[in-house]
């Protein structure tokens, strides 16, 4: 289940709230300039390529506006997955939108906005676009399970600026 838990800085281990429902994820978020949106599912078959994957949503992507997209599958089995979990792990800044669909599975995004951190627990079908420039970092639990597609617009754009701060340690992760 979707859902945004909030907590104010100086309580991570404790939220002031947590939203379940679509139009109060939706509207909590968009106070923030957070675009979050369910997309209804495409045809997809299992084993399908990422350029079928990304055929069977590029109507929805067309409208975003974005000059790119890629697919982004992370399972259990995936040889590397304890060093892609640890690179997102940190708070971290783009020059351009972060934006995620989830086509399956699942991930935890956390943005850091003043004194608060919105855990946003995104799903099938979510989708989420950060603003360019919020502190942020991204948890895909210890045994990953998320097929998404990453949209952008250059290549500089998806470049992380690491924020150095620590407070990502702090918070609750995907698995907790």
């Amino acid at each position: 289940m979707s859902y945004v838990a909030v907590y104010h800085v100086a309580t991570p281990d404790t939220p002031n709230k947590v939203l379940t429902h679509f139009d109060d994820i939706h509207s909590t978020l968009a106070e923030h300039g957070v675009r979050f949106e369910r997309w209804q599912p495409g045809v997809i078959e299992k084993g399908a390529s990422d350029a079928a994957m990304i055929a069977a949503y590029q109507p929805q992507i067309d409208t975003l506006g974005y000059a790119a997209v890629e697919v982004i599958s992370v399972t259990g089995d995936h040889p590397q997955k304890e060093e892609l979990r640890a690179r997102f792990l940190d708070e971290r800044r783009y020059g351009e939108d972060e934006v995620r669909f989830f086509i399956a599975g699942q991930g935890l995004f956390n943005l850091h906005l003043g004194d608060y951190v919105y855990g946003v627990r995104c799903e099938k079908n979510d989708l989420l676009v950060i603003p360019a420039g919020l502190p942020h970092w991204f948890d895909m639990g210890e045994n990953p399970h998320c097929v998404t597609l990453r949209m952008f617009n250059t290549a500089e754009g998806g470049v992380p600026q690491l924020s150095g701060d620590a407070i990502a340690r702090l918070f609750p992760g995907l698995d907790d």
